[in-house]
């Protein structure tokens, strides 16, 4: 979260728990700690992991951290249009791939993110479980942007932080020349990603979106805890701190979370 839409990854402590041996189903090169992304670029061995917090979501993260009983790192990854599709999300698989070198373990780990930090912690999720890297205990999704196209977004509702033609740019600055298949997690088959915790506020048009991959997650057996936000904007938890249902909310989310970190915990193996 090092700035808007930017995810975080908040880790429990845990004992170390190496990654497997480079296999096909990993998309990783065969030599030491190097990793390739599915259109074979190699990826960043690493990127910037914050101990200094951005003025943006300073307020988020120290919340978050103190309400999941985790410690959040947030990662400063490449931006559009300067950096289009994949970078961003070769930078956070590169992240999370490091905080386990460095020791944590997939189920003590959380992934979460806001806005297009949304969009994606829940595609690289997606990356992980295809490639077969072990997955995180669970997502965090902050008023998600999960709908490049915004195809579904409402005529009749108004929404102070987001204009659809901003989005729409943003957008296409983002996926220059991709296919609009890789880019729409919506559409994607989501069996098997791990608990969702997904916080959206009423009056964003983002709010559909949100809904409708929480009803096609369960539809697939995933775990959603879905929490409906009234009256609140898009991000609104970035005002924890200042305003009470700003600091509820990231309240109730880092709950969640320091759940399902506790129930990953459980599962570890003995030893």
């Amino acid at each position: 979260m090092a700035g808007h839409g930017h995810p975080a990854h908040a880790n429990g402590r845990g004992r170390r728990d190496p990654l497997r041996p480079p296999g096909p189903q990993t998309g990783r090169d065969a030599g030491p700690g190097r990793r390739r992304s599915r259109h074979g670029a190699p990826l960043p061995a690493r990127r910037r992991l914050h101990h200094r917090l951005p003025a943006t979501h300073r307020a988020l993260a120290t919340h978050l951290a103190a309400a999941s009983g985790a410690t959040v790192h947030v990662l400063d990854y490449r931006l559009a249009p300067e950096h289009p599709y994949p970078a961003a999300l070769e930078d956070v698989l590169a992240a999370y791939w490091e905080l386990l070198d460095r020791g944590a373990t997939p189920g003590r780990t959380a992934v979460a993110g806001d806005s297009a930090g949304g969009w994606l912690a829940l595609t690289a999720a997606l990356w992980l479980r295809d490639s077969g890297d072990p997955a995180p205990a669970a997502l965090g999704l902050i008023s998600p942007w999960l709908d490049l196209t915004g195809s579904a977004w409402p005529d009749d509702r108004t929404d102070a932080m987001l204009r659809p033609a901003w989005l729409r740019r943003c957008a296409r600055e983002f996926g220059t020349g991709t296919d609009p298949a890789e880019l729409a997690p919506l559409e994607a088959d989501l069996a098997g990603l791990p608990p969702i915790t997904m916080h959206v506020g009423s009056e964003e048009i983002l709010l559909d979106d949100a809904v409708r991959l929480a009803h096609r997650a369960r539809a697939a057996g995933v775990p959603v805890d879905l929490r409906r936000l009234d009256g609140l904007w898009h991000v609104a938890h970035a005002s924890a701190g200042l305003v009470t249902a700003s600091t509820a909310a990231v309240s109730a989310l880092g709950s969640s979370l320091r759940a399902h970190l506790a129930d990953g915990e459980r599962r570890l193996p003995a030893g």
